[in-house]
């Protein structure tokens, strides 16, 4: 059985599955959940992360997508793992609006390299975004 990790383990300085992540506070992102090969967070409807049709700005969704495909990549070892964005591609499938909820899945994780899927869907569930990027696995230096 996977373990579950808490949405924010540690202390409230490292909220982001056990990191602090400036640009995601920034945007106002919220953890949700990760077990091992699956993190989820949340992004509520924010005037500041828009374009000027009033869509979440496509570079948020990138930044947010980006965070949470990493979040799958060291979900086995979340305190002790970072991560290194290799390449991503991104494929947006309509406009977002509100609030999003972001899922990402591990297709196949080796020793230096994880290979992660997810996506992006409104509050009535529709798709909005769909990305796949690959990381390379790093250990944290005095993780804890």
């Amino acid at each position: 059985m996977n373990e579950i990790i808490p949405a924010a383990p540690g202390t409230p300085d490292k909220p982001y599955f056990g990191i602090d992540i400036p640009l995601m506070r920034l945007l106002g992102l919220q953890p949700v959940h990760m077990e091992e090969g699956l993190c989820r967070t949340r992004l509520p409807a924010n005037p500041n992360v828009v374009n000027s049709r009033g869509d979440v700005h496509g570079g948020t969704l990138m930044a947010v997508l980006d965070f949470t495909l990493s979040g799958a990549a060291r979900s086995h070892a979340p305190l002790e793992t970072g991560v290194i964005t290799i390449d991503m591609s991104t494929h947006f499938l309509s406009a977002a609006r509100g609030e999003l909820t972001f899922e990402a899945r591990i297709m196949r994780r080796g020793a230096k390299i994880a290979f992660c899927e997810g996506e992006a869907r409104d509050a009535t569930g529709t798709l909005c975004c769909v990305a796949r990027a690959s990381f390379k696995l790093v250990k944290l230096v005095g993780g804890d």
